[in-house]
């Protein structure tokens, strides 16, 4: 099988540098989940579109491990171009580390470029390939010798977040953040990752799509702070605002030979999980370094009473807008055109209709039918699936508030539907449910309540390739830890304990491959429940208002407690979006968020 024409350039500058095998993540400088286009050199090297996959291409092919919302997709898009789809955590299906120490020879060369991966995962392959005898080159960006017509790095202006909108002021944050320094030992905390920057600094900007953060690395020491970013992203009031503060601005490039030029004495804290290779490799040995998670990502994603006061109002402006949207396609499916694309245009002209709503949190998942089969499918002129008035249609959207994040997830019936998607539509909503009504003590983590959203498709010998809810960050990105609800857990990155504060989705779903793709999703706050004898206990509040399709439910199998807080639920929805409607919307809502029977 041919080889894409990228992968064989590729391979001409492996092969001028004298590296064997060649490491291509998902990843930026600063270890972002979602990336500029500067930084989509997997994407450009594969024809693979999904958000999250590492490649790696060595003598005699070239392999993608991807994770399962992306199998469907990556089977359609790999095939034919040369590519090996590897499936995470499928039986029988190794690790990037337990292949390269299956198939790397002694004196065979490891190569990627060390700003693009965490000091954490070049140590895993460093002990891999010490162990072959081979050698690891981490200084080295291929991409840059043979991606010709490669975007430059985004530039996009940055500005203050308001501190009546932040809850807390940066002056107030890095003083927090200097105390914890201080108690570690340590002069120096070396910060790369975006939206810990954006939520230290109370800055927010437009250099990665959806994700309002500036492109920067950041190092508080004990008198100074330091931003390092593109010129002439802050314009002169923002820059005199911040160093009102103690913040000044220094060259983005400049944070490497900022590293270099730290005495020896000089202790420094870093997170090995967040900090790339190439950072870690400046320090000099001997250093006092504290290699442990920071601070900054725990406050950050435990909310202060002004951002959940913003987010319960950005959720309140999406319901409307959802809720409008799903009036207008129930009442014309099948009466006029519509497509995956024309649809969710529609979605985004309403949510764009709402006071302060600055942009999108993520591109929207519209996909009818089979389509919806692929957790992340992505709709294009190509491939635009015409909507019937049959058969499910699933929409994953959310937008970027001035107030907060929003991410929601309906599944709706277009007309007719089998008995076998209205029991997995049941079930999935059964276990949104089960788990939207958990109460735990303090302490508990994600891990530990998966099985109440999953246990109702387990029961029927059914689940889900992807995680049940991710963090979500305030007016920042829309997957955010370190809080997740999975069973599956990846050693070193657990998650952390639920507490008061956290924005987390819970978004059970269930696919069938050619069929069908169903997922139910709504945002909670954990929130205090009450004191016990065994201590504090959590609870979720649901913050995410819109009605949940109900003629997909099958009668009987929701327990009279699930019917009663759907029934909640809907009230909830009816009473507070029902009034910002025009009168033919609040009777359709009346109806389709109308109380079932137990």
């Amino acid at each position: 099988m041919a080889e894409r024409n990228e992968i064989a350039a590729l391979r001409g500058a492996m092969e001028q540098a004298d590296i064997t095998w060649y490491l291509v993540p998902t990843s930026d400088f600063h270890g972002s989940e979602y990336v500029d286009g500067f930084f989509k050199v997997r994407r450009w090297l594969t024809g693979f579109t999904g958000s999250a996959g590492t490649a790696l291409v060595g003598p005699g092919g070239a392999w993608l491990w991807t994770d399962g919302r992306y199998f469907v997709q990556a089977e359609a898009q790999l095939e034919g171009s040369g590519v090996t789809l590897m499936k995470i955590r499928e039986p029988g299906v190794p690790t990037i580390e337990e292949f390269l120490a299956e198939h790397l020879k002694e004196g065979d060369v490891l190569g990627f470029d060390g700003r693009v991966v965490s000091c954490r995962e070049a140590e895993k392959l460093k002990a891999v390939t010490d162990e072959a005898g081979a050698v690891m080159a981490v200084a080295q960006d291929l991409a840059e010798e043979v991606w010709k017509d490669r975007p430059a790095l985004s530039r996009g202006a940055a500005r203050l977040m308001p501190e009546e909108l932040a809850g807390e002021s940066r002056a107030h944050k890095l003083a927090r953040l200097r105390e914890e320094m201080k108690k570690a030992g340590v002069q120096v905390h070396l910060i790369p990752t975006l939206d810990d920057i954006a939520w230290l600094f109370n800055v927010r900007g437009r250099d990665v799509h959806c994700n309002p953060v500036v492109l920067s690395y950041a190092a508080v020491e004990e008198e100074h702070a330091y931003l390092f970013v593109q010129d002439g992203v802050f314009g002169a009031a923002e820059q005199a605002a911040l160093e009102a503060d103690g913040v000044q601005l220094r060259p983005y490039d400049s944070f490497y030979e900022y590293i270099s030029a730290l005495p020896e004495t000089a202790g420094v804290w870093y997170d090995p999980a967040r900090a790339n290779a190439a950072m870690v490799m400046r320090l000099k040995a001997g250093m006092n370094v504290a290699a442990q998670p920071g601070p900054v990502t725990a406050w950050k994603a435990a909310k202060n009473e002004v951002e959940m006061d913003g987010i319960r109002r950005a959720h309140e402006k999406d319901g409307v807008a959802m809720t409008k949207f799903l009036c207008w396609f129930d009442r014309n499916v099948g009466k006029i055109p519509m497509t995956e694309i024309s649809v969710s245009d529609h979605l985004e002209s309403l949510r764009r209709a709402q006071e302060g709503c600055l942009d999108l949190s993520f591109d929207t998942i519209s996909a009818y039918g089979p389509n919806a089969a692929m957790p992340h499918y992505s709709a294009t002129p190509e491939h635009d699936a015409v909507i019937e008035p049959k058969g499910f249609y699933l929409v994953d959207s959310g937008a970027q508030f001035a107030e907060g994040t929003t991410d929601i997830t309906r599944t709706v019936a277009c007309g007719p539907l089998t008995e076998e998607e209205k029991l997995h539509y049941t079930l999935v909503l059964q276990g949104h449910i089960r788990l939207a009504m958990a109460r735990f003590p303090q302490g508990v983590r994600g891990e530990n309540l998966d099985v109440l959203a999953r246990g109702p498709l387990w029961e029927h010998g059914l689940t889900y390739n992807h995680g049940t809810g991710h963090g979500v960050g305030h007016v920042l990105n829309v997957h955010e830890g370190p809080q997740r609800i999975s069973w599956q857990i990846t050693p070193g990155l657990e998650s952390a304990p639920l507490t008061v504060g956290m924005l987390t989705s819970d978004e059970p779903g269930y696919y069938e491959a050619g069929s069908h793709g169903i997922r139910t999703e709504n945002l909670m706050l954990c929130v205090a429940d009450r004191e016990t004898e065994y201590g504090p206990f959590l609870k979720f509040e649901t913050v995410t208002l819109c009605p949940i399709d109900l003629r997909p439910v099958v009668p009987g199998i929701l327990k009279a407690d699930e019917v009663a807080w759907l029934n909640e639920y809907h009230e909830r929805v009816r009473r507070v979006i029902g009034p910002q409607l025009e009168p033919d919307e609040r009777a359709w809502l009346e109806e389709a968020a109308r109380p079932l029977e137990a």
